[in-house]
């Protein structure tokens, strides 16, 4: 069996953890060691850490001094200062999500058949009043839809060790380059895009991702939630960030790069009539358009 790494961030999680751990320590043929950075929780999350520690050696809680303030820089902390010389895949949880028994193997056995150094997968949304819904991530890659979105859900990502290593040298000698960025899923999708690495989005559905209040992200389903999106990008959030993960992972010369830089109405039609290249979904395909159709909101 495949010994895996699993990344668990956590912040005020008490809540939802314990049914996550167990869905983590559920699943079925791999070895598994689980490595939880908590971003100074005030509730009981690192008391039930240290709980699951007591009786299962497999689950290592790194100590904590610092607010790292954001599940981005609390994943870079992960990937960073784990050992990971010593496993064969690394994989990245979320705290509040409930995996399918399978997942991990499943993705182990996408990775060797396709023979990619990433994976990631759509996944099955879900709130508490029982309501189920399929978050569809699996749309074919385009030549840059990594300068504007990443591959899915961070909290589906498996990796090869090869991969996981580059990226985490990568993240050390960059780290104060990297305090900026606000998604980590999408900042590794960018580096594996860009740095020629091969990724493979899954269609299949092997976890329950979590909808609540708190959700970094989620699943942007329903109107209130894309109202607060677009807000976002008509201040400018979408383009700031692609800048930035574009200068520090160097791709700086790509053309859609050179067109968000200047801005210019001319500019922004060229993406528009390039818009396929930049998006995988159509919706969102059209979304970005209508954006770049209007100026910047000061």
């Amino acid at each position: 069996m495949k010994r895996v790494a699993i990344l668990l961030a956590t912040y005020n999680g008490e809540v939802w953890l314990a049914e996550q751990l167990s869905s983590l320590q559920g699943q079925t043929d791999t070895n598994l060691d689980i490595y939880i950075s908590d971003d100074l929780s005030i509730d009981r999350t690192c008391s039930i850490v240290r709980t699951y520690t007591k009786n299962h050696p497999n689950i290592i809680l790194l100590p904590s001094k610092d607010k790292f303030g954001s599940a981005a820089a609390n994943f870079f902390r992960l990937l960073r200062n784990v050992d990971l010389t010593q496993v064969d895949y690394v994989a990245l949880s979320d705290q509040d999500d409930i995996w399918q028994e399978d997942k991990l193997s499943y993705a182990v056995q996408k990775i060797q058949e396709f023979s990619v150094d990433a994976y990631s997968s759509n996944v099955t949304a879900f709130w508490p009043n029982g309501k189920q819904k399929l978050i569809n991530k699996a749309q074919t890659q385009q030549q840059f839809d990594y300068i504007f979105e990443s591959a899915g859900p961070g909290c589906t990502f498996v990796f090869t060790k090869r991969f996981a290593l580059e990226l985490q040298q990568f993240l050390i000698t960059n780290q104060g380059e990297c305090q900026q960025v606000a998604l980590h899923d999408w900042f590794i999708y960018a580096f594996a895009r860009s740095k020629g690495f091969k990724w493979f989005i899954d269609r299949e559905s092997h976890m329950l991702y979590r909808q609540h209040a708190d959700n970094v992200v989620g699943a942007n389903v329903g109107l209130k939630a894309k109202l607060v999106r677009w807000g976002k990008l008509r201040e400018g959030w979408l383009i700031k960030q692609a800048l930035l993960i574009a200068d520090i992972l160097g791709y700086t010369d790509a053309w859609p790069i050179s067109k968000l830089k200047r801005y210019s109405l001319l500019d922004r039609l060229v993406l528009i009539v390039n818009v396929r290249k930049l998006r995988r979904r159509l919706r969102d395909r059209v979304a970005l358009a209508l954006f770049l159709l209007l100026p910047l909101r000061k």
